[in-house]
């Protein structure tokens, strides 16, 4: 299937996204709702995706914030849609069975903020930079920011960047754990393959459990350790649950079918 603003490429089990927008610094339009949407129903789907890479187009950018040019003549509730549309693509994403990355290759700003950090972790180049500029045109962030960013820095530096619309650079981000990894540009792909690779031999079911339960943490209306406890004992009921336990007794590699 092609796609009007997205590139897709699939490697050894790994979709690779990127945002293929570069005139506009990969900025997020509706197009660009509209492809994520499509494709992780995709991701969801096709059992030979069993992992997924999302990087903007070119060396400036991952995703320079949402395309303001859409903006100036939102009502209040034109506006309430926007971000409920973005929240529910970004849920998808952070929602997948399979593990997402984002590599972020320049600026990460807004919106592309928020797109990286629906991803389940975030690996960046030396180049990147990651900010919530939106006070900065009497908004706040729209798509879930507010929400993750404090999530994972900590409700008072999430706050401090909200409300100043200051950028991090990489190695601030590595120290706030906004990121996992900061390396160079060109070693940014294979970094996010190596990881992958490795996820992508263990049993497809247990990961998509452990992305499961881990994202229960922040859910009011669920109780992790109850949906831990649920999907522990769901794993007794696959085959590769069997497998994996009768692998490590004969000590062999074991083979994950996914059932």
């Amino acid at each position: 299937m092609t796609y009007s603003t997205l590139l897709t490429q699939l490697e050894n089990g790994i979709l690779i996204i990127t945002i293929n927008r570069p005139d506009k610094l990969n900025a997020l339009n509706k197009d660009v709702f509209n492809d994520l949407d499509t494709i992780f129903n995709e991701v969801y789907s096709n059992n030979q995706i069993q992992s997924v890479i999302i990087i903007g187009c070119g060396n400036k950018a991952f995703v320079a914030g949402a395309d303001i040019g859409e903006f100036g003549s939102l009502s209040v509730e034109e506006g309430k849609k926007l971000a409920k549309r973005g929240q529910d693509v970004f849920n998808k994403i952070e929602n997948s069975p399979k593990p997402v990355i984002a590599c972020v290759n320049g600026f990460a700003l807004g919106g592309g903020c928020e797109l990286s950090m629906a991803c389940h972790f975030r690996i960046a180049a030396e180049n990147a930079k990651f900010g919530q500029p939106e006070v900065n045109l009497g908004l706040i962030p729209g798509y879930g920011g507010t929400q993750r960013l404090a999530q994972l820095i900590g409700k008072g530096r999430a706050i401090e960047l909200l409300i100043t619309a200051n950028m991090i650079d990489a190695s601030t981000a590595l120290q706030f754990g906004l990121v996992n990894y900061v390396v160079p540009s060109d070693a940014l792909l294979n970094k996010a393959k190596e990881i992958l690779q490795t996820v992508n031999s263990k049993a497809p079911l247990a990961v998509a459990a452990c992305i499961k339960a881990a994202n229960a943490v922040w859910k009011e209306t669920v109780n992790g350790f109850d949906e831990e406890i649920q999907l522990f004992g769901n794993c007794f009921g696959t085959n590769d649950m069997k497998e994996g336990t009768n692998a490590f007794l004969e000590k062999r590699k074991a083979v994950f079918t996914g059932n």
